[in-house]
């Protein structure tokens, strides 16, 4: 029996209103603090922790105490770095994640599994994910749907505009597993 502090949780995140979904499925250590947590879906997702989050569990609030301060007055608000992953949910459990208050990027977590770590891996890590995160400051959403019309038809008045402020590079169905767990590695 391995003890729970080493346990793994696996997640499965996802991208809330997209489709076809932008989802990633990680290994986490169970005891991980929240504030830990982000910066993993950070890299895993391939955000640049560029704007506010927070986390929504089971009712509460949880952000980084700079942003606590900022908004002082709510009740329910809890600082990320004095809570583990492992108190506030467990295998089943759904909870959300925010990013980027303006574009408002919803993810849903869902814990799929409690599981006993595998000798010689490190944790956190990546098993699989479907497509590439949304470029930053897309304008949320609608943002986005306009820049995937827009890079979908080379005759469209805005493709250049978009191609050249995404880059070459870009391509919205890409996922690499990898590079994720490259960048999960300098978590």
């Amino acid at each position: 029996m391995v003890r729970a502090d080493v346990q793994v949780y696996q997640l499965k995140i996802t991208l809330q209103e997209i489709e076809p979904a932008i989802w990633r499925r990680l290994q986490v250590r169970r005891q991980v603090r929240l504030d830990r947590l982000h910066l993993m879906i950070q890299a895993a997702m391939g955000w640049t922790n560029s704007h506010l989050h927070e986390f929504l569990i089971k009712g509460q609030k949880y952000r980084d105490l700079e942003q606590m301060y900022e908004d002082i007055d709510e009740p329910d608000m809890n600082n990320e770095e004095e809570f583990r992953l492992a108190k506030l949910v467990g295998e089943g459990d759904v909870f959300e994640y925010k990013y980027d208050f303006g574009d408002c990027w919803q993810h849903e977590i869902l814990v799929e599994d409690l599981i006993e770590p595998e000798p010689g891996i490190k944790y956190p890590r990546c098993l699989a994910g479907e497509r590439a995160c949304p470029p930053e400051d897309c304008g949320g959403l609608w943002g986005y749907e306009e820049l995937l019309e827009a890079l979908g038809d080379l005759e469209h008045e805005d493709y250049e505009h978009y191609r050249g402020w995404v880059g070459e590079d870009f391509d919205p169905e890409r996922f690499d597993l990898k590079a994720v767990n490259m960048a999960l590695r300098r978590v």
